[in-house]
């Protein structure tokens, strides 16, 4: 079956067409072509890639369903046959714990849901709502959900201690995110490892403008850093993470704000970007170091909060079996991973510093070799476990 995997971001639309067979491991799932969709406005940047072949070109794309349209057409072109689409969204809630068909009805529930992820559940419904428009209704939709990974998490990791009745009257729990990345990175982690996912525990960093840390054991999540709503855990590009809540109640009084005001500063104007002053991107960061304390200081927070978490969920698994960096931060910069699991020796992770150099966006080993916990860089594909979801989901026997 060929499916489009659509992963539609707040200003950007990642795509790619796969062969995908139900059933089968994702990393089976063939590519057929892709690309992204970049600064939707006047000027956006459309990168599309087939048969080894990558072209760049800058066009006026206004909003998702323009960039729908162009990759349809483009499609099209390459007389590409699309017969089913799989959308990635974001927060699922507590309905949605599996990839589930398409209809009116899941288009209404996600969108109620849209108060709990704005930044996420909007554009996955501008995206589903373009491909409706565009295309016929013999061409099935599945929307696979980040939240679902997290969805066996433990009573005991899931529950926030608020009073009973107000987390059952309002479905208020930690319900977790980046899932569909947890799933591909397991699965590769087992791979490289070679050892079935039955028998691993892990310890994933996903680490990119969103961030995020999970503890998998046996392929199922026991915690994870992001809670009831993407803001909460580790340092983001523009997020907060953890802070002490009473600071919103305290900003609302002092700062004369209503409390969305608040929840815009901790989800637009935090995180990376509030502690240097304007840079959200590691790149940068790391590039001004040397002669911006702020630089530094944001950088320091960012690595300091992530190892609190390494730690944390070390303890929680009791031990692990290998560290897995992900997401664009985790994939790209060795310096990152470096002062990250600098000083976990103690437990037995080491990094070997040639490897760790030498490794950008590929999987490898990079610990030493006499290492206990293994180390490990695992580049994102939310894209191929989007298609071999949707394939298994539209089959008679997985249909939702």
């Amino acid at each position: 079956m060929n499916v489009l995997a659509l992963n539609c971001g707040s200003s950007t639309l990642k795509f790619r067409l796969l062969a995908a067979e139900p059933g089968a491991p994702a990393a089976d799932a063939r590519a057929l072509a892709g690309g992204r969709v970049e600064r939707l406005g006047d000027d956006a940047r459309l990168t599309l890639e087939h048969g080894g072949r990558t072209d760049e070109v800058r066009a006026p794309v206004p909003d998702h369903a323009a960039a729908v349209d162009r990759v349809l057409a483009w499609l099209a072109d390459l007389d590409a046959d699309v017969e089913a689409v799989g959308h990635r969204v974001v927060h699922g809630g507590a309905r949605f714990t599996t990839p589930t068909r398409i209809d009116a009805d899941v288009v209404r529930a996600i969108e109620a849901l849209e108060s709990l992820a704005p930044l996420h559940n909007r554009p996955a419904l501008a995206g589903i709502r373009a491909c409706q428009a565009a295309l016929k209704p013999a061409v099935p939709m599945v929307a696979v959900f980040d939240t679902a990974f997290h969805a066996s998490m433990p009573e005991s990791a899931a529950r926030y201690a608020i009073p009973a009745d107000l987390a059952e009257r309002h479905g208020i729990r930690r319900y977790g995110f980046h899932g569909i990345s947890y799933e591909w990175a397991t699965a590769r982690s087992a791979a490289v490892l070679g050892r079935p996912v039955e028998a691993l525990r892990l310890v994933a960093l996903h680490l990119g403008n969103g961030a995020s840390a999970a503890a998998i054991r046996g392929g199922r999540s026991m915690d994870t850093s992001m809670g009831f709503t993407p803001l909460e855990g580790l340092v983001m590009g523009t997020r907060s993470g953890d802070i002490d809540p009473a600071i919103v109640g305290y900003l609302v009084r002092t700062e004369g704000v209503a409390v969305d005001q608040v929840e815009a500063w901790l989800n637009e104007r935090s995180g990376l970007a509030g502690l240097s002053g304007g840079h959200a991107d590691v790149r940068d960061l790391l590039e001004h170091e040397g002669d911006d304390p702020r630089a530094r200081l944001a950088l320091a927070v960012f690595c300091h909060r992530a190892r609190n978490y390494l730690g944390a969920y070390l303890a929680v698994l009791e031990g692990a079996d290998a560290v897995v960096f992900t997401g664009g931060i985790g994939e790209h910069q060795p310096e990152i991973r470096h002062r990250i699991a600098a000083g976990f020796a103690w437990c037995g992770l080491a990094l070997d510093p040639e490897r760790n150099a030498a490794t950008r966006s590929t999987e490898a080993v990079i610990s030493t070799r006499d290492a206990s916990i293994r180390a490990l860089v695992v580049p994102a594909d939310e894209e191929r476990v989007i298609a071999s979801q949707t394939a298994t989901c539209l089959a008679p026997q997985g249909r939702s």
